[in-house]
């Protein structure tokens, strides 16, 4: 198996990877074969974890544990930049993020799947740009998730539907710093603004994703209800985690599926050029050093 970093033609997806981040309760991947183990350093650090290579249904799968092997970092303490760089370096150009979330409405009830397609940030200690140091981008972020990925995995969850769960598509999904949850009164207020789901990570992998010109999506799976819901138990470690259980295998089978038709198709996305209207500074102005760090996403603008 290739295992080299070096970058694709923009055109060609041939060889592209699809990039899975496991969040809580989902650490690892059933059935890649030809696994690889690899740790990278980047520009921006290590990766929360290794970063797993292996074969899926004709596709090379990179997968990445968002909290670390052992669930050791908190939401504010994950290297993001790191991880999406990392994920970029080995051609990831469709990224799948499963992840946990509470949900904000009554009928997006615990152990459904909710595929989102907007955000509100209300995270306050995160890099949420590579474009600093000397050189600006203003990356479009009105459609923050890729319609395409997001419309795959709707399809193939609705084929795996138990009479327990839903699948409900569209929805703000609220990005809060964490890592304590919700008070009740913030937990209203977002109610108020008209959220679907409230969680702590996609909003800053999304962002960084389309600077990257990675296609995202999320699989967001509901734990609990936040605590807005007095008629139900305030949401609790036990609660997440017991529903986190319940929601892994079905997850795993989700993005098995998702691998096998992002395998077939390979689709051409938009934000896989979401950087060619974004760039603001002429390279000529650029530190050699930030240059650098930036020309895995930029070279094909700048030869």
């Amino acid at each position: 198996m290739n295992i080299s970093g070096a970058q694709s033609d923009a055109n060609d997806f041939k060889q592209a990877r699809l990039g899975i981040i496991g969040g809580s309760g989902l650490y690892e991947i059933d059935d890649l074969e030809n696994i690889v183990e690899l740790s990278l350093d980047t520009p921006y650090g290590k990766p929360s974890n290794k970063l797993l290579i292996g074969n899926l249904f004709g596709i090379e799968i990179v997968f990445l544990a968002r909290h670390g092997e052992n669930h050791t970092l908190n939401p504010s303490e994950i290297p993001y930049q790191a991880n999406i760089w990392a994920l970029r370096s080995l051609n990831v150009r469709w990224l799948i993020s499963a992840s946990a979330v509470g949900s904000l409405k009554e009928r997006i009830k615990p152990c459904d799947i909710v595929i989102p397609d907007q955000f509100i940030d209300r995270t306050h200690q995160r890099p949420l740009t590579f474009f600093t140091n000397g050189v600006v981008a203003h990356i479009s972020m009105a459609n923050p998730f890729c319609e395409i990925v997001s419309e795959i995995l709707a399809q193939e969850v609705e084929k795996l539907l138990t009479k327990e769960k839903k699948l409900h598509i569209g929805g703000t999904y609220l990005a809060m710093e964490g890592p304590a949850f919700s008070t009740r009164a913030e937990s209203n207020l977002y109610r108020d603004w008209g959220c679907s789901i409230i969680g702590m990570t996609n909003h800053t992998e999304a962002r960084l994703a389309k600077e990257a010109e990675i296609a995202y999506s999320s699989l967001s799976m509901v734990t609990d209800y936040d605590c807005w819901n007095q008629n139900c138990e305030s949401v609790s470690v036990d609660m997440v985690i017991q529903n986190l259980q319940e929601n892994a295998n079905f997850a795993k089978s989700i993005i098995s599926a998702a691998a096998k038709r992002i395998s077939n198709s390979r689709p051409s996305s938009s934000f896989h050029d979401a950087l060619k209207d974004a760039l603001v500074t002429s390279q000529e102005h650029i530190p050699d050093k930030t240059k650098k760090k930036i020309s895995i996403f930029t070279s094909k603008y700048w030869l």
